[in-house]
Parts: structure tokens; sequence; C-alpha cells
């Protein structure tokens, strides 16, 4: 059980005690802000020196030199497969059947050289027994392109695994586009494991595992005990044009990916297990880098929008992240980790309640010490409505002409802060608090030019050598 003290964030005598753990793919979930209670011990090693020099464009973000290699198929040679050939039930009925014969169809349609394989208009349910823990669905090859016909449904029957995959890519240059996956969260049976727990989160739509050169485009996918995709260990891989909703743990989870581009997405209604974020980028052990998150929808996801815990050269640009009406955040909409290292602009977040941080819009988690690089953290041009955003025992950000409208900017800890051209406005709802809240520094260096408290140019003394703190944070306001 972790003690997260929180009372420097909010006027009122607020005692927040949550308890959180890390597990495989989970989120560690570690912050103590502005408690000047605690000790400091590595207070001062937070990694700084030089910052790297980047190539910047007009607007001062480093320019994006890498992008997802899209599948190269061969020549198109289409086989519709054929339901009265095959046996194939579309009545959403006989898994055992459906999979043995349909999968049948698909090697066939591999092996006499088909690189476009059509699954006609129906319902069809599938799934079978591997072992103790895992059931199989059906297996894509590589260099094929899987289209779904209008009205084309693939569905898990209901079983009682910890992980399955509705549809499992086998090799590299594979799309897959245009159709309906359907998990059975509503149905599954939670049975025990023999060390008795039942988080069964590991049950997927589409299975990206060691692929290379992936397009998934148009598809809905939704319902799945675990995520709507697992990236693991792949190069390459496109999300484009998908509506993602309703999955218990996660939109996308990346747990080792180089090179993925998420972009024109609608990720909505993630909700049941841990961490219950958009999308999650969490590969302990394993390369996440070079990953673009762009133009994409989220709302009503309950533990976040977007988290990042270990990967680097992550841009997360044009988002629009709405909590929801009648959702509650359990994390906030962005959250990274200061090993990590982000590009966050033109993003519009919109919060209407508090989560475990406040309502942060954005917020950097750090154990402190070293964060591994010496890059920029670039927050940029974005709007945060009822939120704000907060960075500690940490170093390099460089956070310009963003609004944080009804809510703070902060920094706790942190060298080099560069803050240039931000708004931040009162909160409408708690008027009173005009002194020490809308900009807010603890032991920070920096600099600071042109922000404004409301209509008013706000003065902030940052230096670049001397670290400041606010006197009303010393007196404990």
């Amino acid at each position: 059980m972790l003690q997260i003290d929180l009372w420097m964030l909010f006027p009122f005598n607020l005692d927040y005690s949550i308890p959180m753990k890390h597990l495989s793919y989970y989120l560690l979930i570690f912050v103590l802000i502005f408690n000047t209670s605690c000790s400091h011990d590595d207070s001062d090693a937070n990694g700084t020196s030089t910052p790297d020099q980047e190539d910047l464009d007009a607007e001062g973000l480093p320019i994006r030199i890498f992008s997802a290699q899209l599948p190269q198929i061969p020549t198109v040679n289409e086989y519709t497969i054929e339901l009265d050939r095959w046996d194939i039930p579309n009545t959403n009925t006989d898994a055992a059947k459906t999979t043995t014969n349909l999968q049948e169809a698909i090697d066939w349609a591999h092996d006499e050289g088909y690189t476009r394989v059509v699954l006609p208009a129906g319902e069809y349910l599938v799934g079978e027994d591997i072992n103790d823990i895992y059931y199989g669905g059906i297996d894509i090859f590589g260099n094929t392109e899987f289209v779904f016909s209008e009205g084309a449904v693939l569905t898990i029957d209901t079983n009682d695994k910890w992980n399955y995959c509705v549809l499992r890519l086998n090799g590299d240059n594979i799309i897959v586009r245009d159709g309906v996956i359907k998990g059975e969260r509503d149905t599954h049976i939670f049975t025990p494991r023999e060390d008795g727990k039942t988080a069964h989160d590991e049950g997927h739509g589409i299975c990206v595992w060691g692929n290379n050169n992936v397009l998934i485009q148009n598809m809905e996918i939704h319902s799945l005990t675990g995520d709507g995709s697992l990236v693991l260990d792949s190069n390459d891989v496109t999300f484009v044009d998908n509506n993602i909703y309703n999955n218990r743990r996660q939109g996308i989870s990346i747990v080792g990916g180089v090179r993925i581009e998420i972009k024109d997405n609608e990720i909505h209604h993630i909700k049941g297990t841990s961490p219950q974020f958009g999308i999650d980028i969490e590969g302990p052990g394993r390369v996440d880098e070079d990953i673009l998150i762009q133009d994409n929808y989220f709302h009503h996801n309950s533990g976040g929008d977007i988290v990042n815990a270990t990967g680097e050269n992550v841009y997360i640009l044009d988002n629009v992240m709405e909590q929801g009406d009648g959702s509650e955040y359990t994390d906030g909409p962005i959250v990274s980790w200061h090993k990590t290292h982000n590009i966050i602009a033109r993003n519009t977040v919109t919060m209407l309640s508090g989560s475990a941080n406040g309502r942060l819009g954005y917020i950097q988690y750090s154990h402190g010490g070293d964060k591994g690089h010496n890059r920029i953290t670039f927050v940029h041009d974005n709007v945060m409505n009822n939120c704000g955003m907060y960075m500690y025992k940490s170093s390099d950000a460089d956070v310009r002409r963003n609004k944080f409208l009804g809510y703070f900017l902060a920094f706790s800890d942190f060298d080099n802060a560069v803050l240039v051209d931000n708004l931040v406005t009162y909160s409408e709802e708690y008027t009173n608090l005009r002194y020490c809240w809308s900009y807010r520094f603890k032991n920070t260096t920096g600099f600071a030019s042109g922000n404004y408290l409301g209509d008013q140019l706000e003065e902030l003394p940052l230096s670049e050598k001397e670290p400041y703190t606010m006197q009303c944070v010393l007196d404990g306001w």
C-alpha cells in the first residue's frame, strides 16, 4: 500500500490514502506531491545536464523524423471465403466448428498464394481450448490483407481463460480492416487460477505479437476482457480510423513497440480492471520508441487517456480528451514518467472532476534520480479545460502557449523549467483560491516570460541558477 499525500494540491484538509500496485503491464503509480514534510534525499539527483540540441520546426517542436512503414502486400490475388464449401457457420453458433473450418479456409488461401482474403457478411463465433490459461481464436498469416465484408462480425465464445486472442497476427506485412471484433466480457467466467487471482485481463481483440509492418484500419473492437489490441515486441504498426471501446483493461497496450502510429481513432469507455487507459505504453525491459498518437478522440476512460511509463520519443498531438459525463478518472488524462520522453502539443483536454491527482490534465511522475536521457519534455499549445499540469523531481521542460483554465501550473524539485506565454485562469468554483494557487513552484530553476494570470501579466521570478520556492509553499498554505 502506498500513501499518497496530496495536501498541497487542495484548499481543504483532505487525507488521501490510495492503495496502488504494479503488476505486469500495470502502471506503477508513485507520487509524493508538494509534501514539504518529507525528506528529499534524491531531489538534487535529477540527472541534470545540458539538454540535447534538437532540430525544431517553426512552432518550436522537435521535427518528427520517423514514420511507421505500412505493409507492402505482394500483387493482390483475392479470395472470398466460400462458406458452403468449407461448411462455416455464420450465425454466431457452434464455435468449435466455426473455428476449425474458418481457419482451414484461411490456411488454404494462404497456401494457394492469395494475398487478400475476404470474410463474407455474418456473425462468426470462434474459440478453442489451447491450454489452462489460453483460449485461441483465428490466425492471419503474413503478406495478407484480411478484409471483413459489411456486416461481418468475429466474436470470441464465452470462456474461463486468462488470455485469448480473437485474431492473432502470424507474420509480417498484414492488413486487417473494415470489420467488427467482439469480446465476451459480459459472459466471461472468472475462474480463479492456482494463485487465487481472477483478473483475467489478457483477453485481446487483435494480438500484434512480434510482427512487422501491420495496418489495423476501420475496425470496431469492443467488449474484451483485456485490451482492444496488444502490441508486443513489434515494429511499424499503424492503427487508423478504428472505434475501440468497452474493454476492461485498455484500448491499446504497447508492450515493446518501435514506430507505432495511432491516428484518427475513437477510444472510449475503457473500464473494468487497472490501468483502464485508452493507450498504455508500458514495456519494462523492452524498447518502446518512436510513437505517434495524433488526432484521436478519447472519452469515458476510467484510468485515463494516455499513459507513458517506458516510451521514448513519443508524440502526443492534436488529440481531444474528455472525461465524459458520468465518468471518473482514476489517474488523469495524460500521465508520463520522468524517464520517458514526450512531445505533448495542441491537445484539448477537459476534466469535469478531480482524479487521485486532483484536476491535472497532465502529470509527470518521478522517483527522482537520473532520468536516463537529456531530452526536453515539450508541452506546447494545449488547451486544458478545468485542469492544469504538474511535473516534479526531474529536469528540462519547455512549456509554451498553453491555456490552463481553472487550475494551476506547478513544478517541484525541478531544474530548467522554461515557461513562455502561458495562460492560467482562476477556478470558477473556488474563487477564493487566487493567492499561491495558479502558478506554484518549489525548489525550481528555469526561465519564465510572458505568462498571464487571467488578464494580468504574471512575473514569475525563475532563475537559471537559484532554485525558487514560493513563500506560501514554505508557509504550508
